[in-house]
């Protein structure tokens, strides 16, 4: 997705003047951006917290400014900044997040981002967007644009099979249909599970959707209630720890609207329960976030 970033920022930057600063990554991937935008492009070095506040000042004189950086240095170590500065002023400053999930793999917990939106969402006016793939990006990066105020892009790998087409980018969007369980992906696992479903039997598969934006619209898709209210299964997967996630956020909707399932099931990020780093695989495998994993919460 990184490079599908960089590409719709290049688009970006001949029709909307923005800023851009980077903490002393993207190389090898970037370079296009640079020479695009010359001197607004700021790379702030390994100093996130001035790099929010700096964006948080260039927003208040009238520029929209995307910091980018791996995900949890660009929400967990300049949280301060991105509450005070960015958040309670409403800045229209865009943090951008690589890796989200497990996605630095064995470089560990400290490049590892599993409460990243979710402590996010906890500040006012932001708006998370986890896409699931490449196409995404390329469709949210005008929209974020578009709109003033503070936002959360967490990019990831494009996962879906070779040959398959995404469907447009919406919030909610419906990938494969079945006469299973709704199962609800968010970000890119998404990707992972087209291609372990594709082979199922339709009777038996179920109906998965792909959630991309957080807070959840008020108003959820027609076509999902529907499919609860008859098959009154849900499972939400998610590469994200339980508290402050999609899960929990659809369930209480679901709960104010008079519609919860009678079973819900809940695939997330719980740590590191064998206590080793290995790549996003393997934690995925440890946390049943892998297609066998999720599909077993289904039987």
């Amino acid at each position: 997705m990184r490079n599908a970033f960089c590409q719709a920022m290049v688009a970006l930057q001949a029709r909307s003047p923005y800023v851009f600063l980077t903490g002393d990554l993207g190389f090898g991937a970037l370079e296009p951006l640079e020479q695009a935008l010359g001197r607004r492009f700021i790379n702030a070095g390994v100093a996130e917290q001035n790099m929010v506040g700096t964006a948080a000042g260039l927003a208040a004189a009238g520029w929209q400014a995307w910091a980018y950086s791996i995900a949890p240095f660009i929400y967990a170590r300049p949280f301060e900044q991105v509450r005070n500065d960015v958040c309670l002023q409403n800045r229209d400053v865009k943090l951008v997040g690589n890796g989200g999930g497990y996605g630095y793999g064995s470089m560990a917990s400290s490049h590892h981002a599993l409460e990243d939106y979710g402590s996010l969402l906890g500040l006012q006016h932001l708006r998370a967007f986890i896409p699931a793939f490449a196409e995404d990006v390329t469709a949210l990066v005008p929209l974020l644009a578009a709109e003033p105020g503070p936002a959360y892009l967490r990019l990831g790998r494009d996962e879906k099979p070779a040959g398959w087409a995404a469907p447009d980018y919406a919030p909610w969007r419906l990938l494969l249909d079945g006469g299973g369980p709704v199962l609800v992906a968010v970000g890119p696992l998404a990707g992972a599970l087209v291609g372990a479903l594709q082979g199922l039997a339709p009777a038996a598969r179920p109906q998965l959707w792909a959630l991309a934006e957080l807070p959840l619209a008020p108003a959820l898709p027609p076509a999902l209630l529907a499919a609860l209210a008859q098959r009154q299964h849900l499972c939400v997967a998610e590469e994200h720890v339980a508290n402050g996630g999609a899960g929990a956020a659809l369930g209480l909707a679901l709960l104010k609207a008079g519609l919860a399932p009678r079973r819900f099931d809940h695939a997330c990020a719980q740590g590191y329960l064998s206590g080793n780093y290995g790549s996003q695989a393997f934690h995925r495998r440890e946390n049943g976030l892998d297609p066998e994993g999720i599909l077993a919460r289904l039987a």
